[in-house]
């Protein structure tokens, strides 16, 4: 039965499978299903961790009357935060890049929430140390849910997104593979089904200066590595480039163009509803990070770690119509960093 008309929907995404050339059967979940139906690309990945940051903030002991909720992040976290602080009639502050993608800026901002945007060279850490401030300035006004430290967001993750990956491949998942920006999700997908035998791959940015949104480049001398990320939850963490992410999304976008892709499992909407929304202007577009995992998966391909018996899923956390600035189609190219 479709939930189509329900804009709080999160969770049990839709599965389908890629047409990508590569050995084993690789399976996408596709993120902008959590509140498909609200404007600027629906939902994203972040979605699942937004509704649970803001449900636990509202549960803790401590009230949230008269708070603004702050929060740093390049987009997509922003957006949902913002959608589920508007629906509990709570103030929100977004700090962001300022070279985040517009739909995600639209997103935050017709949310009502504010917005305050950091120089996007000086990196994730600066846009965390302006939350951190602005509670310093006022703790008594400001609450900073932290997707960086905050429990719920591996929980979440560990509790659905894991869950549902087992249930829809009816146990055959393999390998799962995603990038890591907070690690929530790498972390969460762990807890679910490292028992069950799957092994989880993770990669970053190979670069500060990186236009891979939603990822974070840790691993270079003194960064900031976020608590939500534990590295023994994860074979291995390796590098991928902005110009390789971007050219795995044309690949994809390409691999499409005529060819209808098959939904294993439609999640919590009929097929006709999902259908519907997979697709920006009949192209199946993706954003950057999409494609930074297709890069991963062929990689593992290449090195003999993925076989054709194998059963891979990778998250699509968002859907390229939040990437309306970027070049998506291969029209022109994009820098490597």
């Amino acid at each position: 039965m479709s939930n189509a008309a329900d804009p709080d929907a999160v969770g049990e995404t839709p599965l389908v499978e890629l047409a990508v050339d590569v050995d084993p059967t690789v399976y996408g979940k596709a993120e902008w299903f959590n509140q498909p139906t609200l404007p600027h690309g629906g939902g994203s990945i972040k979605t699942r961790i937004a509704k649970a940051m803001v449900d636990a903030a509202r549960a803790s002991p401590e009230p949230l009357d008269g708070r603004t909720l702050v929060e740093a992040s390049s987009g997509n976290t922003g957006a949902a935060v913002a959608r589920f602080g508007r629906r509990y009639g709570l103030d929100v502050e977004i700090v962001l890049p300022d070279d985040a993608g517009a739909g995600k800026i639209a997103a935050i901002e017709d949310a009502g929430a504010e917005t305050t945007f950091v120089d996007d060279e000086r990196g994730y850490d600066a846009y965390v140390e302006r939350c951190r401030e602005t509670v310093r300035s006022d703790p008594d006004r400001y609450r900073y849910l932290d997707q960086y430290e905050n429990p719920a967001n591996p929980g979440v993750h560990a509790g659905t997104t894991g869950v549902e990956i087992w249930r829809q491949t009816d146990g055959a998942v393999t390998h799962f593979v995603a990038g890591a920006g907070t690690g929530g999700t790498l972390v969460g997908v762990s807890r679910a089904l490292a028992d069950r035998g799957v092994d989880v791959y993770g990669f970053e940015p190979a670069t500060d200066e990186h236009d891979i949104a939603g990822l974070k480049h840790m691993h270079s001398q003194g960064h900031y590595v976020p608590g939500t990320f534990e590295p023994r939850a994860v074979e291995t963490v390796s590098f991928v480039s902005t110009d390789t992410a971007y050219r795995y999304v044309r690949r994809l976008y390409r691999a499409h163009e005529d060819r209808r892709l098959r939904i294993v499992d439609p999640g919590q909407w009929d097929r006709s509803f999902v259908r519907d929304h997979l697709r920006v202007d009949g192209d199946f577009l993706v954003g950057p990070s999409s494609g930074a995992c297709l890069a991963k998966v062929d990689r593992l391909a290449e090195l003999g770690v993925l076989g054709a018996d194998d059963v891979v899923v990778v998250p699509l956390p968002d859907r390229g119509d939040r990437y309306s600035e970027r070049d998506l189609r291969g029209s022109g190219a994009t820098d490597d960093a």
